[in-house]
């Protein structure tokens, strides 16, 4: 039976991504390599029938980074939950998304399968609120298994027009897929212009396009500042939709520890709602 060989030996040049001795030493170093998916050091030994894998991120030229700070408000080597600001797309086809801007504000995780930080959900593009993000590959599959099964509560915080209930089930099809939101008003305020103004907690039981939005507009109670759902002699224009995530719950997936993110209210709402109203409101969600 061939004797063990060290991985500094063995691997010079069977990784394109690093063919001298050199570049192995390199990435060795920055732990960019697995034994049977196992960190490896430069002192590994190599026996018969062993799985080497070699994982390089990507980077991004400085040119073409995009120079957009984020408020982070969780992150480990698996996962992030950041702030979503109003007036950005999340991902798409853009330069300036959010999923452009995570290489700069997140930090590089340390795990075997790191990859480019992902973002496993969505937000409307004037929508603020909780946003979370995946660093490792089996953290965006876990995450993204999770979502489908339900197992991550996402609460919102809108502020309405309009006399409401005082909570109540909204159930619609929406892009021929049923969908349900739950909500509960919290507090009510007259309104010169609008009537009445509340401020809301939503509870998405599904999660349509533009799902929340459509519902509140259904029942006559569209969102303060909504130019497409809004009734048009009511339509609030340069301040913003005023719709925020306000909080995520979830079992991290590898863990097991509850996760619990909450994410301060935006400035316009503590304009129309004291900010102790809406502090006390928001320890209820």
């Amino acid at each position: 039976m061939p004797s063990p060989i060290r991985l500094q030996e063995y691997g010079v040049g069977i990784f394109l991504a690093a063919l001298t001795k050199s570049a192995l030493k390199k990435v060795l170093k920055k732990k960019f390599i697995t034994v049977n998916e196992v960190i490896a050091t430069s002192a590994t030994l190599i026996n018969g029938g062993d799985r080497i894998c070699i994982s390089i991120p990507k980077e991004v030229s400085s040119n073409k980074r995009l120079l957009f700070p984020l408020k982070v408000l969780f992150e480990d080597d698996h996962l992030a939950v950041i702030h979503k600001p109003a007036g950005i797309l999340v991902s798409g086809n853009s330069f300036k998304t959010i999923a452009n801007a995570l290489v700069q504000n997140l930090q590089q995780s340390n795990l075997p399968d790191a990859t480019k930080p992902q973002p496993v959900h969505r937000l409307d593009y004037a929508t603020t609120g909780v946003l979370l993000v995946g660093k490792t590959s089996s953290c965006i599959r876990a995450l993204n298994s999770m979502f489908e099964d339900k197992k991550v509560k996402k609460t919102y915080y809108a502020v309405t027009i309009g006399e409401m209930k005082d909570g109540g089930e909204i159930t619609s099809e929406i892009d021929t897929k049923k969908s349900q939101s739950n909500y509960k008003v919290f507090k009510s305020v007259f309104s010169k212009r609008f009537g009445k103004l509340n401020l809301v907690q939503l509870d998405p039981k599904t999660g349509r396009r533009h799902q929340l939005r459509k519902h509140l507009s259904s029942i006559d109670n569209p969102i303060l500042g909504d130019v497409a759902y809004g009734t048009e002699h009511l339509i609030l224009s340069g301040k913003g939709l005023y719709l925020h995530a306000y909080s995520l719950n979830f079992i991290h997936p590898f863990t097991n520890k509850p996760v619990h993110i909450k994410d301060e209210f935006p400035q316009r709402f503590k304009k129309l709602f004291t900010s102790k109203i809406v502090e006390n409101t928001a320890d209820l969600g």
